[in-house]
């Protein structure tokens, strides 16, 4: 059996439903310690998260993770138990299996090949792990960059070891993703008796010449990372439950998925634009979750292109699709950062897998990557 496998099945054992860790970073901390990394354990809340770092030198390399899993849905409906790691016709099958356990497992072992073969390489290799991001991601890997940030470590290179995959390990990875702008919109009118229209304002009604101007809007064209930023509504609440009342407010939900062609600002600021121009009562409560953040064609990009051609065969397609990942607080404090990892079609799904032969040479992509930028 394969280093990296028999470490993937170890950490799918442990029932690290989010935002439980259940003993998984002690377990990585373990193999990294015998390499000389330095390790910050750093737990926020409920959330255990740690930084690892081998070497002080520039350029810094680091990989990052989650040990956190989601809940398993119906137990019986799995073929094999969720958190007993069964090989089956060559698939791994288990909870965690493709988001993100095997990459984590490849992390190490990749790391442990390439310190065995260049023990006194350049520059420094680090890991952010955190048991937070299936959940809320509040304590996890933004109270680290936060930290980092607070004392000036930042990071040249960086790899998510996100499940990017589509039909086949290394068809792509995501140098970028888009942001992330949700808005609670209270349009408010006049409750009232629905036989007597004069005596009341229709905040439904009132809403709906606006619905229609942002649903038009062009908000962007995107650029050739991104498609255009999309503005959808999630959900649309009002009344009181009775057929014979207006109501006095509706409540819309709605998010922008948006790229870098636009900010957060410039939308917030056309939204109370059109909101104004229909001379709505309104209340609007912003939430950003996100910023976009793109990686453009360079030496990250190269290094693992490169790696995953060996690897696989494969010339990985440049993506950022999909929804948010950790890379959003990232970005934050790297100059450059990619996601990279296992077929993502078996994610958050009943019976999730990773096929055995694409274990090992996950991890050759991750040592040549390394090899690329640190030797």
């Amino acid at each position: 059996m394969s280093k990296t496998l028999e470490l993937a099945q170890a950490l799918i054992a442990r029932r690290s439903v989010t935002p439980d860790d259940e003993g998984c970073q002690e377990l990585l901390i373990s193999r990294l310690i015998p390499l000389g990394f330095k390790i910050e354990r750093m737990r926020f809340g409920n959330v255990d998260n740690f930084y690892a770092r081998r070497g002080t030198d520039s350029p810094l390399l680091v990989f990052a993770g989650h040990t956190d899993v989601v809940p398993t849905g119906p137990v019986e409906q799995w073929h094999t138990p969720p958190f007993e790691p069964t090989i089956k016709d060559g698939m791994l099958y288990g909870r965690g299996a493709a988001d993100m356990k095997t990459s984590l497992a490849a992390f190490i072992t990749a790391i442990e090949a390439f310190v065995d073969e260049h023990p006194d390489h350049k520059g420094s290799i680090g890991l952010l792990i955190t048991s937070d991001e299936e959940g809320i991601a509040v304590n996890g890997t933004v109270k680290v960059v936060e930290a980092l940030k607070a004392r000036n470590e930042l990071i040249d290179y960086c790899i998510v070891g996100e499940p990017t995959s589509s039909k086949q390990v290394g068809d792509m990875i995501k140098n970028g993703r888009r942001g992330s702008l949700s808005g609670k919109l209270t349009i408010k009118g006049v409750q009232g008796h629905i036989a007597y229209p004069h005596l009341v304002k229709n905040p439904i009604h009132l809403v709906a010449p606006a619905i229609k101007d942002m649903v038009e809007t062009v908000w962007d064209e995107g650029n050739e990372y991104f498609p255009p930023t999309s503005w959808q509504i999630s959900n649309m609440n009002g009344g009181t439950g009775a057929t014979n009342v207006v109501p006095g407010e509706v409540e819309i939900l709605f998010n922008f998925r948006f790229s870098t062609a636009s900010t957060a600002e410039s939308l917030q600021q056309r939204v109370h634009a059109i909101l104004d121009k229909h001379e709505l009562d309104y209340d609007l409560l912003w939430e950003l979750s996100g910023k976009p953040f793109l990686t453009q064609k360079g030496t990250l990009v190269s290094a693992i292109s490169s790696a995953i051609e060996q690897a696989f065969g494969i010339t990985p397609e440049l993506s950022t699709s999909g929804g948010t990942s950790d890379g959003r607080f990232i970005a934050d404090i790297a100059g450059q950062i990619v996601e990279f990892g296992p077929l993502n079609a078996t994610i958050h799904k009943l019976n999730e897998c990773v096929a055995v032969a694409d274990i090992d040479p996950l991890q050759a992509a991750y040592t040549t990557t390394m090899k690329e930028l640190l030797s």
